[in-house]
């Protein structure tokens, strides 16, 4: 592997992913989803304020299950995984609510914020308000991109499985590259990264406070036998 100065290119990259990913915690909500693959799970969080009109309607397909069946139509090793949209993508049918909000479509909420790996990206045709459902996770830096597709969110965990996905044999259909066999969405949920901190902080509160309890009574019976 080439060096420069005893430094890696891998340690580069390394380095430019991490530093990519603390600039854009400004815009980091609380909430998180998480995809449940046939290669392993991926969590993304939302920037609301980058974005709010697209995680709003992300965020409800999530809940209705839109995504669970769902699977990545493409898989572009150093430039993007895409999700299909979720109409035509499911292995099961949707339900009247589920393709009710699936119908539905975003303005082009476009930012300053860049394409980088692990950014998620709304896929759209050649109407900037015309993105439903499908998305992009970035599996490398392309600026071309920055300002053309809204960006919503982007990766927490699940680099590795990302890592996965890029190493899938593949195969050339135009413009795009798609994976031989099926990448699935098993399931998804989602949770509040608050709400689980105020859980945890909650739970050793309630063990502090039954040891104290526990050391007077015992103090208690040491004074008044």
């Amino acid at each position: 592997m080439w060096r420069s100065n005893g430094v890696s290119i891998a340690a580069c990259l390394c380095l430019a992913f991490v530093v990519g990913a603390f600039s854009q915690d400004s815009h980091l909500g609380s909430a998180r989803v998480v995809f449940q693959t046939n290669y392993g799970d991926i969590e993304f969080g939302f920037f609301p304020t980058v974005a709010p009109q697209t995680v709003d309607h992300i965020f409800k397909l999530v809940r209705l299950g839109c995504y669970n069946t769902n699977h990545f139509f493409r898989v572009d090793k150093g430039f993007v995984a895409q999700v299909a949209d979720v109409i035509g993508g499911r292995s099961v049918p949707m339900n009247d609510d589920q393709r009710e909000e699936a119908e539905k479509t975003v303005v082009g909420e476009f930012s300053d914020v860049k394409h980088v790996r692990g950014i998620l990206s709304m896929g759209r045709y050649s109407d900037p308000n015309s993105a439903s459902s499908s998305f992009s996770i970035l599996l490398g830096d392309a600026p071309h991109l920055d300002g053309q597709y809204a960006i919503f969110g982007r990766v927490t965990k699940g680099d590795e499985t990302l890592k996965k996905l890029e190493q899938l044999p593949t195969r050339r259909e135009g413009i795009f590259v798609m994976p031989t066999d099926r990448i699935t969405i098993l399931s998804s949920y989602y949770y509040d990264t608050k709400m689980e901190a105020c859980e945890q902080e909650k739970s050793v509160l309630k063990r502090r406070l039954a040891a104290s309890a526990v050391e007077i009574e015992r103090q208690r019976m040491k004074c008044f036998p």
